[in-house]
């Protein structure tokens, strides 16, 4: 009975190890069958539906319920296909790590999400591990929270930015477990105004101090929509424009103000538009990936 026993544990223990393999020569089958889609011959724009922000009192931004047209946010992503690379611009506000198999919509505080970003990413062929480059427009958490999913690519940031992300104690609009394996990424600090990320003249950050000590602007050129400003937290609504009007928690008013004025002067001279990334109303008009912009 004994020699029965241990054989039949032997068995189930060959057959475990069997399924073992049989499980990692799949799923290593899957990530080496992954093939990011063929590169554009010209830039493409898409944006990501990463959730909104409801209730927000627009006395935070020095403005009434009366003035604007909702006191909704908009939270996007977006991704830049340049012919030489991508770019992650900005990864939302609830990490896909909260959704569940269940599919329904996740809350947390006053933010909902209906989908994961990996899920829009996937939708139109890429994962992760295909974006060459990270950037966001700032560090507040509406802006960071899946920002650990690009560890591997290279992150472009301001060292202003960085040195209050990593602070031995962060504070404000600031959730440090959503980036937290930034700080061993491929970093590379932008010390000048503007940054040309693919070295083509295309895709380009501009510094835009103010919201916070290292804020910043990206400037999308593509041939058919024209050039494009994703312009952060430079406003959240159409009714702070031409005012003097900022963020009761923006970090320096004076240089959010010359911020704002040296864009609107860029604007002026270009004729590019100005893409208010909390903007619901404006947001709502815009194609959804897997429609682009190119």
């Amino acid at each position: 009975m004994k020699n029965d026993f241990n054989a039949i544990t032997r068995s189930q223990s060959l057959l475990a190890s069997l399924l073992l393999a049989v499980t990692c020569v799949a799923l290593s089958c899957r990530a080496a069958d992954h093939h990011p889609p063929v590169p554009p011959q010209s830039v493409r724009l898409y944006v990501f539906d990463c959730g909104v922000i409801k209730g927000l009192d627009p006395a935070y931004f020095h403005l009434t319920k009366d003035q604007v047209q909702t006191t909704e946010l908009a939270v996007p992503c977006y991704l830049i296909v340049d012919p030489k690379g991508t770019l992650m611009w900005d990864v939302g506000v609830i990490p896909d790590t909260a959704f569940k198999d269940d599919g329904k919509p996740v809350t947390q505080g006053i933010s909902t999400a209906t989908r994961t970003l990996k899920s829009q990413l996937a939708q139109i062929g890429y994962d992760p591990r295909d974006i060459t480059y990270l950037a966001m427009s700032h560090y507040h958490s509406d802006h960071t929270a899946n920002a650990n999913e690009f560890a591997a690519s290279t992150w472009l940031v301001r060292k202003v930015e960085w040195n209050v992300m990593f602070a031995p104690k962060p504070t404000g609009i600031i959730n440090p477990s959503t980036y937290s394996k930034l700080k061993n990424s491929k970093t590379i600090f932008l010390a000048k105004d503007e940054y040309d990320v693919f070295g083509d003249g295309k895709v380009i950050i501009k510094s835009a101090p103010g919201h916070t000590p290292g804020h910043q602007v990206l400037i999308v050129k593509l041939a058919h929509t024209g050039t494009v400003i994703l312009a952060g937290d430079l406003y959240h609504f159409q009714q702070e424009r031409f005012t003097d009007k900022v963020p009761t928690f923006d970090y320096n008013k004076q240089e959010s103000l010359a911020s704002r004025a040296m864009i609107e002067a860029y604007i002026k001279k270009t004729g590019a538009q100005l893409w208010i990334e909390h903007d619901y109303i404006a947001n709502s008009k815009l194609k959804k990936s897997p429609r682009y912009y190119d």
